[in-house]
């Protein structure tokens, strides 16, 4: 089977999306969301104690409609999969985890430092930037694309938002694996499903590298108060939101870790399934070498075609239905973005990796919810800008090694990603 190809379903009874091995092959959850979309759209999962069980969404029409209801379906409950108390929710509750006055309001604390006007004027850095790393990694011939590329890029745009010194990067990319990679034994410092993940029930992810953001973003924190730059500290510690009520020193950890993970990891594994995917389609990357003008386009189809956030999760705050199934209220409820973005009935051929597709309506970032990706505009310009420059120096580009993926059914990671570049 060809990247390509339509995938051959695997049979309803062997679908389990909570198996995590099942997410480091780069096939079977595509063949999972293929059975789902067709033979059960609003499938019910179960899952091992102490969750209890959700229903996955697979259709893109049904993952929209949950996405653009948050008095049906509530983000407060949490978005990821762990069922936590009240408790958990009240320390470890960020903007994810917010609906309503209190979300809009912290949300727009950084709204305009994401925005057309302000993103426009970090194109300059961010070509410098790309032109950098490039001339770093290029020339060694054969290497590892992640390492190099991928990860390298964004950490110093967000070091750059931040403002903190190039010599950190290290430390955030860390950070961002330890956190976000929770179920992967390479990168988590004690896996989720450990009974000893219990000792830090607390903390986001329930990841203990965690407390380290947290002091690193409390001392910037401390050192910006009363300031007057611009960077996404300083904005967050000066101001206050529109509802009135202050930024808490609680509120301020949740948010700046959302920055130090979200603003890292979604655009380096997009960048890395983007340069998978040309890798496998040539014929794609010469049309893009021919065609520069292009790539605008194309941007929307490397953000599909990624789908770097398998799931989000809502849970339903009445009864109600879907596609014909009973939804009670409590019950966890799973857009599956990464089997919208697969959706026949919304994406012509969609296992075929095109360029020129347009429209392309996928939901990467959340469409046209409220919880839409705050830093969408400067991750397609960071996509736009890197292949932008990378692709007129590659005479040819081919895998040198296997592709390791990350352990996890949250999101769709490249850990390695062996190169060979011939240069132009």
């Amino acid at each position: 089977m060809t990247a390509s190809a339509p995938v051959e379903p695997l049979p309803l009874d062997e679908v389990d999306l909570t198996d995590l091995d099942r997410f480091s092959d780069g096939t079977q959850p595509w063949r999972m969301f293929h059975t789902l979309r067709h033979q059960d759209p609003v499938h019910w999962q179960p899952e091992a104690a102490p969750n209890s069980g959700f229903w996955a969404l697979t259709r893109h029409p049904d993952i929209v409609a949950v996405d653009r209801d948050p008095e049906t379906f509530t983000s407060t409950r949490f978005v990821n999969l762990e069922e936590v108390d009240d408790d958990q929710i009240a320390k470890r509750a960020s903007i994810l985890e917010l609906d309503g006055t209190r979300h809009r309001a912290l949300r727009t604390l950084l709204q305009r430092q994401f925005g057309h006007s302000v993103i426009s004027r970090y194109t300059d850095f961010l070509r410098g930037l790309t032109v950098r790393t490039l001339d770093a990694a290029l020339p060694l011939g054969t290497f590892d694309f992640v390492t190099h590329v991928a990860a390298d890029f964004p950490i110093n745009v967000l070091a750059r938002l931040l403002d903190v010194p190039p010599e950190d990067n290290r430390r955030l990319i860390d950070w961002g694996n330890r956190i976000i990679g929770n179920t992967d034994p390479d990168y988590a410092d004690v896996l989720l499903d450990d009974p000893d993940s219990e000792r830090y029930r607390d903390l986001p992810f329930r990841s203990p590298a965690a407390t380290e953001v947290f002091a690193y973003g409390r001392e910037l924190a401390r050192q910006r108060k009363g300031g007057q730059g611009d960077d996404l500290i300083t904005r967050l510690v000066n101001q206050t939101p529109r509802d009135g009520v202050p930024l808490s020193a609680q509120d301020f950890d949740n948010y700046f870790l959302l920055l130090v993970v979200a603003g890292n990891e979604t655009t380096r594994h997009a960048i890395s399934h983007t340069m998978l995917a040309l890798t496998q389609h040539p014929e794609q990357l010469d049309l893009l070498r021919r065609d520069p003008g292009l790539l605008p386009v194309a941007v929307e189809e490397f953000l599909r075609w990624a789908s770097p956030v398998y799931h989000f999760r809502r849970t339903a705050t009445r009864d109600t239905e879907l596609g014909g199934r009973p939804i009670r209220q409590g019950e966890k409820v799973v857009m599956w973005y990464a089997s919208g973005n697969r959706d026949e009935d919304v994406f012509p051929d969609p296992y075929v990796f095109d360029v020129t597709r347009t429209p392309n309506d996928h939901v990467t970032f959340g469409k046209t919810s409220p919880h839409l990706c705050l830093g969408n505009l400067l991750a397609r310009t960071e996509i736009r800008i890197m292949f932008e420059e990378l692709i007129p120096r590659l005479a040819d580009i081919r895998l040198s090694g296997p592709v390791r993926r990350v352990r996890s059914n949250f999101v769709n990671g490249i850990k390695e990603l062996p190169v060979t570049v011939t240069l132009r």
